[in-house]
């Protein structure tokens, strides 16, 4: 059987970031999601950050599957509503308007979506949801969400809703997870659904009861997904779900 082929967004550098090529406009991504991928069975490509609409529906019609990576960067706030009222690094618009707008036509055409991070929210914001924009700021939480150390560490366990697609990939009610954040989805878009949250109340999974499979995670699995087999099936299931789409049928959610 032929590996179905995972389309993973990448970050990008306009020239202003000194982390990520300097002046020289440069696409980043680590290679870790693109192992993960790999292990899991699929075939991941780097997708080019394109502008328009019909582009992304042309790439949406010949990937099986999206990943929405996570970003050291940030949605600007004007895409949700909202003008910024906290410090932050904003993603550039070249990543943002290709991040939003592959996630509506993946929603649209049904096709396999995981978002990791800032990959949930921006599907969420996609979709018509918000975010907080700064969560010490505006939650109070006794949670450190951005902590210093590694994200190979697990940071809080998250509670999973039952009969959720992620409860069915876990296989289990609470999961230990990392925490690399300072934004959180605040209101959820109308066609998705919370389906886990940490102890503190910030929502740490969303997806869509009316598609075959898209699945936002607010933590970091391909940090986790080596060791730990829960964080390691959600890569599977995006696999399995981007084969059974690969062959015509429509995607099942995993048993």
């Amino acid at each position: 059987m032929n590996k179905p082929i995972i389309g993973v967004t990448p970050d990008f550098n306009a020239g202003d970031r000194k982390d990520m090529g300097g002046k020289e406009p440069t696409y980043f991504l680590r290679a870790r999601y693109m192992k993960a991928i790999e292990d899991a069975g699929g075939i991941p490509v780097v997708l080019p950050l394109l502008s328009n609409k019909d582009a992304w529906r042309q790439v949406v019609a010949h990937v099986h599957g999206l990943l929405i990576t996570g970003s050291g960067s940030d949605l600007a706030p004007e895409f949700y509503g909202e003008r910024q009222r906290h410090k932050f690094t904003r993603m550039s618009r070249e990543r943002a308007t290709m991040e939003l707008g592959i996630a509506k036509a993946a929603y649209r055409a049904d096709v396999p979506m995981l978002g990791i991070c800032g990959g949930m929210q921006s599907i969420n914001v996609a979709l018509g949801g918000t975010l907080y924009q700064d969560i010490p700021a505006q939650l109070k939480t006794p949670i450190d969400h951005l902590p210093t150390y590694s994200a190979t560490k697990t940071t809080h366990a998250v509670q999973i809703a039952q009969g959720s697609l992620l409860r069915r990939i876990a296989g289990k009610a609470r999961v230990d997870v990392n925490s690399s954040h300072h934004q959180s989805v605040k209101k959820v878009a109308s066609n998705l659904l919370q389906t886990a949250v940490a102890p503190d109340g910030v929502i740490e999974a969303i997806e869509a009861p009316d598609r075959a499979f898209i699945l936002g995670v607010q933590w970091h699995p391909e940090f986790l997904y080596d060791r730990d087999p829960i964080q390691r099936r959600l890569f599977f299931a995006l696999i399995q779900a981007a084969r059974t789409f690969a062959g015509g049928q429509k995607a099942r959610r995993p048993d």
